[in-house]
This record gives C-alpha cells, sequence and structure tokens, in this order.
C-alpha cells in the first residue's frame, strides 16, 4: 500500500511539473500571443499573418464557448441547431488553425481575450427568448467582422497556407452569417 501511495504521489508531482512548465511558456489570452509573435518576427511580412492568425484563434474559440452556451441556455431549438454547427465548424478550424501555427512557429493564444470573456459572462446571465436574441446579435456582429479581416488576409496574406486557409474558409464563415441572419428574420 504504501508503495503505491508513494508511485502516486511522485506521478502526482511529475505531472503537476510538467503542466507548470508547459502553462509557463504558453500565453493566456491573445495579448501575450501577440507580444510573443512580434518578438519573433519583428518587422517580417508574417507579423501581419501572425497577428491574423492570433485573431482568428482568439474568435474561433470564443465561437466554441459561446455555441456551448447557446446549446443550453438556447430557448428555440433554432439557436440549439446554429450553436451545434457553429460549435462544429469552429472546432474544425481551431485544429487546422493550430497545425497551420505550429508549422509557421507562430504562438496562438491559450485562451480568449478580454472581449469574449466579457461577452460570455454578459451572455451566461441571460435565459431563453432573451439569450436567443442576444446571442444571436453577438454571432451576427461577430461573423461579420471575422468575414473581413478572413478577407484581407485571403486578398493580402504574405504566408500561402495561412492565405489559403483564409479563402477555404471565407465560405462556411458566409453561410454562418446568412444562417444567423434567417433566424433573426424568423424570430421577429
Amino acid at each position: 500500500m504504501k508503495k503505491i501511495l508513494f508511485s502516486l504521489f511522485v506521478i502526482t508531482g511529475a505531472f503537476t511539473i510538467s503542466c507548470n512548465s508547459n502553462s509557463s511558456s504558453t500565453p493566456d489570452g491573445p495579448k501575450a500571443a501577440d507580444q510573443q509573435n512580434d518578438k519573433k518576427f519583428d518587422s517580417t511580412n508574417m507579423q501581419k499573418d501572425a497577428d491574423f492568425a492570433v485573431f482568428a484563434a482568439d474568435g474561433g474559440m470564443a465561437e466554441v464557448s459561446l455555441g456551448k452556451l447557446a446549446e443550453s441556455n438556447g430557448s428555440s431549438k433554432e439557436v440549439k441547431d446554429l450553436a451545434a454547427m457553429l460549435v462544429m465548424d469552429h472546432e474544425k478550424a481551431n485544429v487546422e488553425l493550430k497545425a497551420i501555427a505550429a508549422s509557421n512557429n507562430i504562438t496562438l493564444p491559450a485562451g480568449v481575450s478580454d472581449k469574449h470573456k466579457q461577452k460570455y459572462d454578459e451572455l451566461s446571465a441571460k435565459k431563453g427568448a432573451d439569450f436567443d436574441k442576444a446571442y444571436l446579435d453577438a454571432m451576427e456582429d461577430g461573423h461579420k467582422a471575422t468575414i473581413e479581416q478572413f478577407q484581407k488576409e485571403a486578398d493580402k496574406g504574405n504566408n500561402a497556407t495561412l492565405k489559403q486557409w483564409a479563402i477555404e474558409k471565407l465560405p462556411t464563415l458566409q453561410h454562418h452569417l446568412e444562417a444567423i441572419q434567417s433566424y433573426k428574420a424568423k424570430m421577429k
């Protein structure tokens, strides 16, 4: 019994040290990731691509967390279905972006920005029809801003892989926006 407890103690200690050492090198949010990328890419053409990747990662993580919130707090089937679609599509895009970033030495945030945390807190306080309306408004605003940034990367990106990824994601983002606007029109 003492050997088992000792083994658990050693494993737990090693795991804790490993997690602590990893978390100190991983940025918490977009500001920290931007700072690390600024040091890596200084004034190179990759800086704008790295900024785009951080923006996309922040937005993608926010979409997933807000979508999961909508699946539980939403009142209409349409909002819950929309949220499920957004979660699925953005989780897939997040995985793809992480791989692209890793292969290009771009640091991505480990957590969402304060702006997105605030929006999550605001929405989590709402329920029912109030939640549905606020969620759809937030998704519409977010997707409009996201489409604008993805279009800029598609048009002017320097990194061929990120540029192609942005081009490939634009139709999905535009489909999301159309679905959001359609649901908003039905709710009026």
